[in-house]
């Protein structure tokens, strides 16, 4: 059974110079753990997060929760088709703390 998530664009802010201030959206104070997404979960979560353009990606990729797991930092530059500076902010502010995140759940 997968659990469906949804996500709110709050704490998203548009910057003038068209940057966007992408904080992670949380779950009852923590980072929501993907390990039972589906693909558009994982769209819907990068869409929420203000990469909505980029979101397309992981669409076409087929990118699922276990799958963004999985993703290395060269997966996200260079398989991805994005744009690096995008592909930077979603690997670090994105990927990366959700697989720490994940890892912290399952290891307790």
């Amino acid at each position: 059974m997968k659990d469906s998530c949804s996500f709110t664009g709050s704490g998203m802010e548009d910057k003038s110079n068209g940057s966007v201030d992408s904080k992670n959206p949380v779950e009852n104070g923590q980072l929501p753990d993907p390990s039972n997404w589906g693909v558009a979960d994982v769209v819907n979560y990068f869409k929420a997060t203000g990469f909505e353009e980029q979101a397309v990606a992981f669409q076409d990729q087929e990118i699922d929760g276990k799958s963004l797991l999985l993703m290395t930092r060269n997966d996200v530059l260079t398989g991805l088709s994005i744009k690096l500076g995008p592909a930077l902010k979603i690997y670090e502010y994105h990927v990366k703390p959700l697989q720490t995140q994940h890892l912290k759940i399952n290891a307790s």
